[in-house]
């Protein structure tokens, strides 16, 4: 017993050592210098020439789809580019066409099959395609069957089966 109280003597003042040097480096501060101080006028604080950088995107007639939809629009020669590297990839292209291009509802609130969130598929997958040139040509042959539509071009991974690319390649306007 008398072991125990001469530990916790020994230990005590070590720790009220290190509170006091704990508290010796708080000792110049005052309370209400911890917070800022509130400004008599809010409507003065200007953010002055950052104003153009928190200008809001504009949501409506602006919509952009898949991957490179904020470029502008591809060339033949540069879909011709990127389907060559889906197959390189060794990935399957499949081409997808709809007339609205965005998710919608339409006779229910609720997700489902045909909320919008899937595309129509022009013909099958096209399994064991080797060169771009097959892939231009389906897209102008469903170009001319459907010009009022969205068309775009997906890449699926058979080894992960799942779509690993995907960008639009026409809009209805063009």
């Amino acid at each position: 017993m008398a072991t125990m109280l001469a530990a916790m003597a020994v230990s005590a003042p070590s720790c009220a050592a290190a509170a006091e040097s704990l508290s010796k480096s708080f000792s110049g501060l005052k309370a209400n210098t911890l917070f800022a101080p509130k400004c008599a006028n809010p409507l003065a604080i200007s953010n002055g020439s950052r104003i153009s950088a928190m200008l809001v995107w504009k949501p409506y007639d602006n919509k952009k789809f898949e991957t490179l939809s904020y470029l502008p629009p591809l060339t033949n020669d540069q879909i011709a580019k990127q389907v060559e590297y889906m197959v390189r990839k060794g990935w399957t292209p499949c081409i997808e066409f709809d007339t609205i291009g965005s998710v919608y509802r339409e006779h229910f609130h609720g997700s489902g099959y045909y909320d919008g969130r899937y595309w129509i598929m022009w013909k099958l997958p096209m399994f064991g395609c080797t060169d771009s040139g097959s892939v231009l040509r389906e897209i102008a042959e469903c170009a001319k069957e459907y010009p009022t539509a969205f068309i775009r071009v997906l890449g699926f991974d058979a080894k992960r089966q799942v779509q690993v690319a995907g960008f639009l390649v026409k809009k209805p306007s063009q």
